[in-house]
């Protein structure tokens, strides 16, 4: 691994950059990025999530499910019920990122980059 001139941090490995592009990847669905943000709030099941997002319950479902494979959020048996959350220890640097940027974004009354561009990223 190479390290960064003057920092003396190690440059990360190709799969760890894989594998964080691909959890970015992820974030990159407005479905998604909006149960990041709701579950960043607080813990819920499906069903509120789906109330609160204005989505489908098989959609969000699918959406939590590729959310929990990537580690991002996790869920816990209550009952008949499965409450989703995001792990406040292991999530904390994800959830400070997304609460800055859709925060700051919430703030702006016009964006500054027009959503054109974005999508030809």
């Amino acid at each position: 691994m190479a390290t960064g001139p003057g920092t003396g941090h190690q440059d990360p490995s190709p799969q760890v950059l894989t594998e964080a592009a691909a959890a970015f990847g992820l974030l990159a669905s407005p479905a998604r990025l909006h149960l990041v943000w709701a579950l960043a709030q607080g813990e819920s099941d499906v069903t509120g999530l789906a109330e609160r997002v204005g989505g489908a319950l098989p959609a969000v479902s699918q959406h939590l499910t590729k959310l929990k494979l990537a580690g991002l959020v996790r869920s816990r048996r209550e009952g008949r019920r499965q409450v989703y959350f995001v792990d406040a220890d292991e999530q904390a640097a994800l959830v400070d990122v997304v609460r800055l940027l859709v925060g700051r974004l919430t703030e702006q009354t016009t964006p500054t980059v027009p959503v054109r561009r974005l999508r030809g990223l």
